[in-house]
């Protein structure tokens, strides 16, 4: 029986982490779609606002604001508007962790 709780143990914790992981890929995906204006884990190509290594808070308020069309944009209000305000705080969260 001891034995037996041992392995479940086990093996609640290897979803557990399993489930962390596929989180954090996660928001690399949703970062990655990104990537075609913004640079590879956002570091852009001149002309272009790099992410990576910004305040998070900043870049949060920026997509909230093309999101609820408080700032223009040619196609970030509309992309924005494709992710929840809790993933637009994870994709903030992931660039700002980038090194610039």
């Amino acid at each position: 029986m001891v034995k037996s709780m041992k392995w479940l143990a086990a093996g609640a914790l290897c979803l557990a982490a399993v489930g962390a992981h596929a989180q954090v890929n996660q928001v690399r995906v949703w970062a990655a779609a990104c990537a075609n204006c913004h640079g590879t884990e956002g570091r852009a190509l001149q002309g272009m606002e790099s992410l990576a290594g910004k305040d998070k808070d900043e870049l949060l308020q920026k997509m909230l604001d093309f999101k609820t069309g408080r700032k223009p944009a040619t196609i970030m209000h509309q992309l924005s508007k494709g992710y929840s305000d809790e993933q637009l705080g994870q994709i903030a969260a992931y660039f700002a962790a980038q090194k610039k």
